[in-house]
Formats: C-alpha cells, sequence, structure tokens
C-alpha cells in the first residue's frame, strides 16, 4: 500500500506505514474477574486510556454504558496503544447488570470514604462516571462503597483517566 492510499483511510495526519483487520471476537461477560464499569464515558482519549489502564493492572475486562463512546472509534483504538485487543469490552444495561452481580461495588466519587482506607474485595467492580456529569443516580445507588481520591487544591475534579490511574493502582496492588 502506498502513503497516499494510507493517507485516504486514515483520520491520521501522519498514518503509520501498516494496517491490520481484526475480526471482532464474541465475548462471554466474566463474573468472577476484577472489573471496570464506566457509565456514560463520552471522550474517546478517556476510554482509550482506561483500556491501556486495565490491560497494564491486568484487568481482563469493561463493562460499559449503552452511551459510552464506541470502543471501536478510530480515537479509542489509537490511544488504547493494542489494549483494545487483549481487554474485554461489553456494552449493557448498567442498573440491571450491577443489580444481578454478587460482586462488591466500590463507585468513585466526590463525597466517598479515602481511597487509601478502603479494603477492598479481590473480584470486585470498579464503578467510574462520567466526565462532567460523574456517575447516574440509578447507578449510585447501587454502589457498596463510595471512595474517593482526596483533594488539596482547587481544582473541581479530576479526569476520570488519570482517577482510573490512581484508584487501580491502589485497588490491584
Amino acid at each position: 500500500m502506498t502513503n497516499k492510499e494510507l493517507e485516504q483511510i486514515s483520520e491520521l495526519k501522519t498514518p503509520n506505514k501498516c494496517i491490520a483487520i481484526f475480526r471482532r471476537p464474541d465475548t462471554v461477560l466474566l463474573s468472577d474477574q476484577f472489573t471496570i464499569v464506566l457509565d456514560g464515558i463520552q471522550d474517546p482519549g478517556n476510554l482509550g486510556t482506561i483500556l491501556r489502564l486495565a490491560d497494564w493492572f491486568g484487568v481482563k475486562q469493561l463493562v460499559c454504558s449503552k452511551d459510552t463512546v464506541d470502543c471501536y472509534n478510530p480515537k479509542v483504538i489509537q490511544s488504547s496503544m493494542g489494549a483494545i485487543y487483549r481487554v474485554i469490552v461489553h456494552y449493557t444495561d448498567l442498573a440491571s447488570y450491577l443489580r444481578n452481580s454478587p460482586q462488591q461495588k466500590y463507585g468513585a466519587m466526590l463525597n466517598g470514604k479515602n481511597y487509601k482506607e478502603t479494603d477492598y474485595a479481590e473480584n470486585a467492580i470498579l464503578i467510574m462516571g462520567n466526565e462532567g456529569k460523574g456517575v447516574r443516580p440509578e447507578i449510585e445507588a447501587l454502589i457498596d462503597f463510595p471512595v474517593t481520591i482526596p483533594r488539596f487544591g482547587e481544582a473541581e475534579s479530576l479526569n476520570v483517566a488519570t482517577a482510573t490511574a490512581i484508584l487501580l493502582a491502589e485497588i490491584i496492588r
């Protein structure tokens, strides 16, 4: 394939020198694994980064609300740096999924218990909310343990991918 052809099919200003075609695998929701749940994540870069974090920390699956950005969005794939091919992504009705899951549910909230003072179950669920709105009220009601990253400055909130990294580093250790 020529450089011109690569430029025509790529959304990047400087496309890679190769392309790949993958088949979307049929996946099964794992009920006994540590799971990251994403409620309404809209930014493709955030989802790609969270996929990369999951891959780094050995998390095998993400469960996303139906309005979370498509995991096959080109920007998600690019920012995941290959993690999209190693981490299973499911889209489902979160309220139903969480109600039916026996796993302990930890949710990132502004008004939770300090994340460093929390004991985490081995195969728990970590719920992360929308970049601007946080976790929806109907999902918040299903959280067993709200956790927070204490704020020492004036910022209103943390980027969802940054917050996920901080929480995963504590939970997975």
